[in-house]
């Protein structure tokens, strides 16, 4: 006899746990269903985010920047490092940790909050039920539950002229764990994860090459921004090669040989380790959507409205596995957001709102529309920027690299984008969205008091300077006629 309970969540990865705590919280009988296994064979929640993304590339990030300043930029602060050794083994042993840490913490809130737990793989029957292959030994259970959550998320994405191979042609998981630093590694696409990656392993030593099939860099970005990572990545030594297809690789005498093709024609490439970062897909194969009756598009995600809610009644999907950008936090927002709605409140998504960051150095954050697009739109707007070069705080910190660029309607003044390269570009982007979401214009952002020195008021300073009214830029003077 199958089990019952209000909620049923698959997945327990940023939108899934959420979404499950959350439904806790509201009085709701709630069950979390997660496949994740350790490397000890032990449950693992968290997703792809805790697990094998968010959480361990940034660790890695932190870790290799703080080598790479150790090596250079420390003696500009008067810190002599006479000798700087890489201890990689410990490098990667702090990242296990903060994985495990974390991991275990989400599993220590569904006890907190009396959320269920089972280990396995769920699938759906009709009739509101899931069944789950365990994977604790235990025999196959049936679950029933009134609403149904599915938060499945993604996978790295696979080419067929890149097939994976042991730990020589890897995806992003796999260069998360290189056991030693690759001489020389290539990486397919140079999007996020690519460029992340290629930091990581860059500041270690690697000679890092990306092929990018694109002939432009970032078009998710505004472009003034990408342009300018691009001209500060091949400066700190990243080789990103645009309009460059991968026709095959293969392995070869402990070497990988690309062979890729651009404007130029075709040419080849050796490299020690390959990473295959062509973006992600969602995690839908294995749920029975289609003996189920649920909806999906031709990219394979799950078709849903505004609010969530597929084409079942009662189901809901979050995530990775539905329409938008694939990013943690948009999916821990559905999550509370199917949470309330479930339990009858109200709740909405501000899709506009969801801010993108790349973790690179300098950080890249931005918010809202970019030029590009309003300009496609024929929206009429204003442009404001402030280089951190002119900022204090910024002198001090020694991170003069970048810009805060703000967009404003042309006629109401209320801030349309805001578009961030520069140290601490994570953080300051927050102000923007707070900002946004409140209907902000230049001129409020202008008029609000920001802390000196900080680098936050580089923000206020672009909105200034949306009006022509930055106080710590020079203007430009026009030639009298």
């Amino acid at each position: 006899m199958a089990k019952q309970y209000d909620v049923v969540v698959i997945g327990a990865g940023p939108a899934g746990y959420v979404a499950a705590i959350r439904c806790a919280q509201l009085g709701l009988a709630t069950v979390c269903i997660d496949n994740w296994i350790d490397d000890d064979g032990q449950p693992s929640p968290g997703g792809t985010c805790l697990n094998v993304g968010c959480i361990p590339s940034k660790a890695l990030l932190e870790s290799s920047e703080r080598f790479d300043e150790a090596q250079g930029a420390f003696a500009e602060h008067g810190v002599r490092a006479k000798t700087v050794s890489l201890d990689l083994a410990t490098m990667m042993a702090r990242k296990e940790k903060i994985v495990a840490d974390l991991t275990g913490g989400v599993q220590q809130l569904f006890r907190a909050n009396g959320v269920a737990f089972v280990h396995g793989t769920a699938r759906l029957r009709t009739g509101k039920e899931v069944e789950v292959e365990r994977l604790d030994g235990k025999p196959p259970t049936v679950l029933k539950a009134e609403n149904i959550i599915i938060a499945s998320g993604s996978e790295p994405v696979q080419i067929p002229a890149a097939a994976l191979v042991d730990d020589m042609i890897v995806d992003s998981s796999g260069a998360l764990v290189f056991e030693e630093v690759p001489k020389r590694l290539g990486i397919i696409g140079a999007g996020v994860i690519g460029v992340e990656l290629g930091s990581v392993w860059r500041r270690l030593g690697s000679q890092v090459v990306l092929l990018e099939a694109q002939e432009s860099f970032f078009t998710m970005a505004d472009g003034q921004v990408a342009r300018a990572a691009l001209k500060e990545f091949a400066a700190q030594g990243l080789d990103i090669r645009l309009g460059a297809r991968v026709l095959d690789a293969s392995v070869s005498d402990d070497k990988v040989k690309v062979r890729y093709q651009d404007g130029d024609g075709e040419h080849k490439l050796t490299v020690d380790k390959l990473v295959v970062a062509v973006g992600r897909r969602a995690n839908t194969a294995a749920l029975n959507a289609e003996e189920a009756g649920l909806k999906l598009d031709e990219w394979c995600l799950i078709h849903v409205d505004d609010q969530c809610r597929t084409t079942l009644p009662g189901v809901y999907a979050i995530g990775d596995v539905v329409r938008g950008p694939m990013l943690a936090h948009k999916g821990s927002e559905e999550g509370i957001m199917v949470a309330e709605l479930i339990a009858g409140g109200a709740r909405h998504v501000n899709y506009d709102h969801i801010p993108s960051v790349v973790y690179t150095h300098p950080e890249i954050a931005w918010v809202g529309k970019t030029e590009q697009a309003l300009k496609s739109a024929g929206v009429e707007y204003r442009a404001g920027s402030f280089p951190f070069a002119a900022s204090g705080r910024a002198r001090a910190m020694g991170a003069t690299t970048g810009m805060v660029k703000v967009l404003a309607n042309a006629a109401s003044d209320r801030i349309l984008g805001v578009h961030i390269i520069g140290s601490q570009a994570s953080e300051l982007i927050a102000e923007a969205v707070i900002a946004m979401g409140l209907g902000a214009s230049a001129e409020d952002l202008g008029m609000t008091v920001f802390a000196h020195p900080t680098l936050s008021e580089s923000l206020h300073e672009a909105a200034l300077a949306v009006g022509d009214n930055a106080i710590h830029i020079a203007k430009i003077r026009k030639p009298k006629k």
